[in-house]
C-alpha cells in the first residue's frame, strides 16, 4: 500500500485564499498530468493526491478542469508504470469521496468500465486501489448499480479476486452488498431478484460464507451484509443458506453467535436481519429457537432508547417485518421488555428543528414506530387495546396522517389500518378521535401507495357496526370511491368497490340508488368483466348487497335487469373459479326472491337450464347456491308460485331435488328437503 506524503503547510491560509487562486493552483496540478517526463507526471499525481485530501473545493475544481479523463487515460495506458496507474486510482478514489456531483462526473467519464478493466492486472496493490475506488463509487446512491452487471464476465472475475487479500474481500463484499438490489415492478411490491440471482449463480454463497470467520472485523461485517441483501425476499437463497456449513458449524448458528450482546451492535443487528429474512422466506420456522429466543429479543433490544437513532429505526423496522405474518411472534414481542410503551419514546424526538438531519431522524423514528405498531396489532385484540391505550397514541396516529413526510403518512395509515380490524376500536377509539376526517382528507390527494392503504382502512370504517359509517356517508364519499374503481391499479379498484360493497350492506334505498347513479351501469358491468378476480368478487358482493330486500331487488332489476342477467350469464358460462360462480348464483337467488324480479329468471329458459346444471355440479357450494335459487322461485306463499312450480316440474327440477334430498352434505340435503316441501304443501 502506498503511504501518503504530507506536505508541510498550514491550513488556515488556504481557507482565506480567493477562488481564482485555488483555480490557478488546480490548473497547475492538471497541467502537470500532461508533462512529457513520466517521473514528473507521477510526482504531479502524488502531489494532487495530497492536495485533495479533505478538500472538496479542490476536488470540484480538478474535476471541472478535466483532471478525470486524463487520470483515466494514464490509468489505462500499458506504457504507464504500475506505480503511476496505482496513484491514479488512489486520486480517483479520493475525488469520489467528495460530493454526489463528483460521483456523477466520475460516472459520466466512464470511470467504472476503466476500473473494472484495471482488475485484470496481476498486481495486487493496483487491484486493491481499483477496488477501493470502485467501492467508493458504488456505495453512492447516485451510481446506477446496473453498471456492475453490464459485462457478464465482471461478477465471476470479482469472485475469483476474493481470495487475493483481506482488502479485496472487504471491498468486493461491500460492492456486492450495495449493488444487490431487489427491484419493484410496481408499488404493490412485486419484486424481481435479478441481482440476487446473478450473484447466487456465480457462487456468492460458497465464496462469501468462509469470510464470516475472517480475522478481519471489516471483512466479517461486509460478508454478513452481503448475506442480508442476498436472503431478502429470496426463498432460493434462504433455503440454500440453511444448509451451509462454515468451519463445521451451521450458518444459522454462526448468525446466532454474531447476535450475542458482547458483539458490536452493527454485527448483532445485521445478523438478526439475516435470520429475519431467512425466516420470512420460509427457510426457518417462526417457532424455531433461533427466532423466538435469539432474533426477536435481539431486535427488541435494538429499540431501546440506549441505542443510536439509526439502530432504533433499523431494529424496529426489521422486527416489524419479522413478525408481520405471525400472531405468536406478535404476542411474544408485545410482552418483551415493555416494547409497546418503549416505542412511545420514538415520538419524543423533536418534530421541529432548523436542522434537516434532526427532522429526518424525527420522521424516521415515527415511521419505524408506526410500522412496528401496525405489525404488532395486526391480529391480536389485546395488543391493539394495549397500543391504543399507550400515551396519546390515537392523537399521534391522527397527527401522522398529515405529516409532511410521505413515508410517515404511509406508516401512520398502515398503523390505523391494522387497528381498524378491531370491532372494539372502531366503536371506541376511532369514534372518539373522529379518525375518518383526516383519513378522508388523506384520500383527496395522495400517491397510489398511500391511497391503497387509506382506502383499505376506509373499507373497515364503512362496516355496518362502525359509528364512523354515517358521517363518512354524509361527507360525499361515494363519488371518491367510484373514481377509485376506475384506477389502473387493481388494488385501488378492489378497495373502491369493496368500500361500496360495505356501504351497500343493509343500506336504505336512497344510499343504494346513489351508489348505482354515481358508479354508472356502464362502469358496474365493466367491473363485472374485470380480469382481476378480487375486483370481480367484490363487484359481485356489491351487486348482491344492492339486491337485498324485495323492494330494492325489484327496483334495481326493473332498471337494470337486462344487463344484470347478461352479466350473470357470461360469468356462469365463463372460465371462473368456484368462488366467483357461487357468488353469482347467490345473486340469482336474491333476484329469485324479488316479487317481480323473479320473472326475469322464469322467462329465461337458458338461465333455468344453467341453474339445473349447477344443481347437479360436483361442487357442493354451487349445488347449494343453485338450490337456494330454485327454492326462492317455488316458494308457496308468493303470487304465481303454482305456475312456477309446474314449469319447473316439467323441466325436471323436482327429480333433481329428490336426488339432492339424499345428498351426503347435510346443508344441501336440508335445503333440497325444504324446497320439496313447497311441492307437498
Amino acid at each position: 500500500m502506498f503511504g501518503v506524503t504530507i506536505i508541510p503547510t498550514f491550513l488556515w491560509p488556504e481557507i482565506a485564499t480567493s477562488a481564482c487562486e485555488v483555480t490557478a493552483t488546480s490548473r497547475h496540478y492538471v497541467d502537470r498530468l500532461f508533462d512529457p517526463d513520466p517521473q514528473n507526471v507521477l510526482q504531479g499525481v502524488i502531489d494532487m493526491k495530497n492536495a485533495v485530501i479533505g478538500n472538496n473545493r479542490q476536488k470540484a475544481n480538478l474535476i471541472v478542469l478535466g483532471a478525470v479523463p486524463r487520470l483515466l487515460y494514464l490509468l489505462q495506458q500499458s506504457s504507464s508504470s504500475l506505480e503511476l496507474r496505482t496513484e491514479c486510482a488512489v486520486v480517483l478514489g479520493s475525488l469520489a469521496m467528495g460530493t454526489e456531483n463528483n460521483i456523477k462526473s466520475l460516472v459520466d467519464c466512464h470511470i467504472i468500465p476503466a476500473l473494472l478493466q484495471g482488475l485484470l492486472c496481476s498486481d495486487l496493490i493496483f487491484i486493491e486501489a481499483c477496488l477501493r475506488c470502485l467501492r467508493t463509487v458504488f456505495i453512492s446512491p447516485v451510481t446506477p448499480v446496473q453498471l456492475l452487471y453490464t459485462d457478464p464476465t465482471v461478477i465471476p472475475h470479482l469472485m475469483s479476486l476474493l481470495s487475493r487479500s483481506q482488502h479485496t474481500q472487504e471491498y468486493i463484499t461491500q460492492i456486492f452488498a450495495h449493488c444487490c438490489k431487489v427491484t419493484h415492478s410496481s408499488f404493490l411490491g412485486f419484486l424481481t431478484p435479478e441481482h440476487q440471482t446473478v450473484l447466487f449463480n456465480h457462487g456468492a454463497i460458497q465464496n462469501i460464507a468462509p469470510l464470516l470467520i475472517s480475522p478481519s472485523f471489516k471483512v466479517r461485517m461486509q460478508a454478513l451484509k452481503c448475506f442480508s441483501v442476498l436472503a431478502y425476499e429470496n426463498a432460493q437463497v434462504s433455503m440454500t443458506l440453511v444448509n451451509v456449513l462454515v468451519d463445521g458449524e451451521q450458518l444459522s448458528q454462526v448468525f446466532v453467535r454474531m447476535m450475542q450482546r458482547d458483539k458490536p451492535i452493527e454485527m448483532q443487528l445485521t445478523a438478526a436481519k439475516c435470520l429475519t429474512y431467512m425466516c420470512r422466506a420460509g427457510a426457518i420456522r417462526t417457532d424455531d429457537n433461533c427466532i423466538v429466543l435469539k432474533t426477536l429479543p435481539c431486535l427488541v433490544r435494538m429499540c431501546s432508547k440506549e441505542r443510536l437513532l439509526e439502530e432504533r429505526v433499523e431494529g424496529a423496522e426489521t422486527l416489524a417485518y419479522l413478525m408481520e405474518p405471525d400472531i405468536e411472534l406478535q404476542r411474544i414481542a408485545s410482552v418483551t421488555d415493555h416494547l409497546v410503551s418503549m416505542l412511545a419514546d420514538y415520538f419524543k424526538y423533536p418534530k421541529t428543528s432548523v436542522l434537516d438531519h434532526d427532522l429526518k431522524h424525527a420522521h424516521e423514528l415515527r415511521q419505524a414506530a408506526f410500522k412496528l405498531y401496525a405489525s404488532l396489532g395486526s391480529n391480536d385484540e389485546d395488543i391493539r387495546k394495549k397500543i391504543t391505550e399507550t400515551e396519546n397514541m390515537m392523537d399521534r396516529i391522527v397527527s401522522g396522517l398529515s405529516e409532511s413526510s410521505i413515508k410517515v403518512r404511509l406508516a401512520a395509515v398502515r398503523c390505523l389500518h391494522s387497528l381498524s380490524r378491531s370491532v372494539q376500536q372502531l366503536r371506541t377509539s376511532f369514534h372518539d378521535h373522529a379518525v375518518w376526517k383526516p383519513l378522508m382528507k388523506l384520500l383527496q390527494n395522495a400517491p397510489d401507495e398511500v391511497l391503497v392503504m387509506a382506502s383499505s382502512t376506509l373499507c373497515n370504517l364503512l362496516l355496518e357496526f362502525s359509528p364512523s359509517k354515517e358521517p363518512i356517508l354524509e361527507s360525499g364519499v361515494i363519488e371518491l370511491l367510484c373514481s377509485l374503481t376506475q384506477s389502473d391499479s387493481p388494488a385501488l379498484r378492489v378497495n373502491g368497490i369493496w368500500a361500496l360493497m360495505n356501504m351497500a350492506f343493509q343500506a336504505d334505498q336512497k344510499v343504494k340508488v346513489e351508489i348505482v347513479r354515481a358508479l354508472g351501469t356502464e362502469q358496474l358491468f365493466r367491473l363485472l368483466s374485470d380480469p382481476d378476480t378480487n375486483v370481480l368478487m367484490k363487484t359481485l358482493g356489491l351487486l348482491r348487497n344492492l339486491l337485498s330486500t324485495r323492494p330494492h331487488i325489484d327496483q334495481v332489476m326493473s332498471s337494470h335487469g337486462k344487463q344484470i342477467m347478461q352479466a350473470v350469464t357470461l360469468i356462469l358460462e365463463g372460465e371462473h373459479s368456484i368462488e366467483v360462480k357461487e357468488q353469482t348464483l347467490c345473486i340469482l337467488a336474491n333476484i329469485a326472491d324479488g316479487n317481480t324480479a323473479k320473472e326475469l329468471i322464469m322467462t329465461n329458459d337458458d338461465m333455468l337450464q344453467k341453474i339445473k346444471y349447477y344443481m347437479g355440479h360436483s361442487n357442493v357450494k354451487l349445488q347449494l347456491a343453485a338450490t337456494f335459487c330454485i327454492s326462492n322461485l317455488i316458494w308457496n306463499e308468493e303470487d304465481g308460485s303454482q305456475e312456477r312450480q309446474d314449469k319447473l316440474r316439467d323441466m325436471g327440477f323436482v327429480d333433481i331435488l329428490h336426488k339432492l334430498t339424499q345428498a351426503s352434505d347435510p346443508n344441501l340435503c336440508d335445503r333440497a328437503k325444504t324446497a320439496m316441501q313447497q311441492y307437498l304443501a
